[in-house]
Formats: C-alpha cells, sequence, structure tokens
C-alpha cells in the first residue's frame, strides 16, 4: 500500500519519519523542519488507517512494514520510528537499509503485564481515542496547544479496526540484531522498552539514551530534550 507522505526540505540525502498508534506525521511537525535545516529531505509517513493514508482490511506491524518499504525511498541516510513506528521500522530495516536508525521509546515490549491488562488494553485505547483536548492536555501538560488540537484530529480519523492487531503482544519485541547504526531513545520510566530488554539491546550494539523527565511522546514532551538526544545521529 502507498501512504501518504509529508516532506520538508529536498535532495538526495532522505529522512524518514514514522509515527506511533492513532498519531500522524504531524506528529514530527516540529521535528521535519529541524532536520531539513540540516541538509536533510525529510519524508514522513501516515500508517496505513492512520492520518489520510487508505483505511485497510487487514492490519499488523508487518503490512505496516511492508507499506513503508513500498512508499520511501531505499537506502535513505536516516530512518526514525516513534512507538509502532518503532516496531515496524524495526520490521523494514533489513530491506530499507537505512546508514542510521533511531528508535523512539519503541514498542518493543508490552505494557501490559497479564492477561486482564490485555484483555482491557483495546477497549482503553478506544477510549482514549474519544478524549476532548482538555482531558489531553491535562495527560499531557507539557504539550504546545497545536499538538493537543493534533491529536484530538489524528484520534478522530485513526481506523479503530487496528487496535487489536497493534496490540499483539507477540509481535511486540526488540529486534535481536543490529542491522545498522542504531539509537534506542527512551521515555523516562519507558513501558515499551523495559530495563532487561534496554540492557539486552545495549549488549547487542545499540546505543541507548534516556531523556530525563519526559513522557512517551517525548519530541512532543520535551522538544529540546529530544533535539539534544539526537546529537551525533543527525
Amino acid at each position: 500500500m502507498e501512504l501518504f507522505t509529508r516532506e520538508w526540505g529536498e535532495g538526495d540525502r532522505h529522512a524518514v519519519l514514522v509515527h506511533g498508534v492513532m498519531s500522524d506525521s504531524r506528529n514530527w511537525r516540529r521535528v521535519g523542519p529541524v532536520l531539513a535545516d540540516h541538509g536533510y529531505h525529510v519524508i514522513a509517513v501516515d500508517l496505513r488507517g492512520h492520518g489520510r493514508s487508505p483505511r485497510a482490511e487487514e492490519y499488523s506491524a508487518e503490512l505496516m512494514a511492508e507499506d513503508i518499504v513500498e512508499t520511501v525511498p531505499a537506502n535513505p541516510e536516516l530512518v526514525m520510528g516513534h512507538s509502532l513506528g518503532g516496531l515496524t521500522v524495526s520490521l523494514a530495516v533489513e530491506r530499507l537499509r537505512p546508514e542510521r536508525v533511531v528508535y523512539v521509546d519503541p514498542a518493543f515490549s508490552c505494557p501490559a503485564t497479564d492477561w486482564f491488562q490485555r484483555m482491557l488494553a483495546p477497549a482503553f485505547l478506544r477510549t482514549l481515542a474519544r478524549q476532548s483536548a482538555s482531558r489531553i492536555a491535562r495527560r499531557n501538560p507539557r504539550w504546545d496547544p497545536a499538538d493537543v488540537a493534533i491529536e484530538v484530529e489524528s484520534f478522530r480519523v485513526f481506523d479503530r479496526a487496528a487496535i487489536p492487531a497493534v496490540l499483539a503482544p507477540s509481535v511486540m519485541r526488540a529486534p535481536e540484531l543490529m542491522m545498522a547504526p542504531s539509537l534506542v531513545m527512551l521515555a523516562d520510566d519507558s513501558r515499551l522498552v523495559k530495563p532487561r530488554v534496554a540492557e539486552r539491546l545495549r549488549g547487542a550494539g545499540f546505543e541507548v539514551r534516556v531523556v530525563a523527565g519526559s513522557g512517551h511522546v517525548i519530541n512532543r514532551d520535551d522538544h529540546e530534550g529530544f533535539m539534544r538526544a539526537l546529537e551525533g545521529w543527525i
């Protein structure tokens, strides 16, 4: 499936950005222009069922990874994925063959700790998708109001049929091997990359950095801290 893309900059130094669940390419509205100023042609995708990309009869992280490979140029200089986007990037990286990869608080561990939480997770996401701007702002007090408004809209257009597939615990796992030089940037007290997973990634050669005090959507919660954490990778 060819995905909708949002672009900044031009030229042959491609940077590919992939958002998380229920979000879309506007998640990168501040990051994209900064990378363009660094000389990149930035391409941010809307995953299937998200934003302005098509809805589908079937959803899985693997299919989303295939969509990315079909949509963006091969051999990009940089690929960056947040949350579900980080997971899909990990499934696409062998075919994309990027020079560098940045995983932003990626969905490498299931946050639900037992069968009961996993059973309730789809209903939780559906409830989350109906939240008002005021409630989103209360949950994310450091966000710019523009990001709160974007979140409301992206939740509204997200295809809720994708929820069961993207929450499959069997898919939420960290890569065994580092296919390209890779940074894993974590939110403070990440729920998606547990300490034992982070240690395994370090042992496999991944660089792991934590943005102190940040929430899950690091670039919205602490844009300056997010950009500092990218030092040496962009």
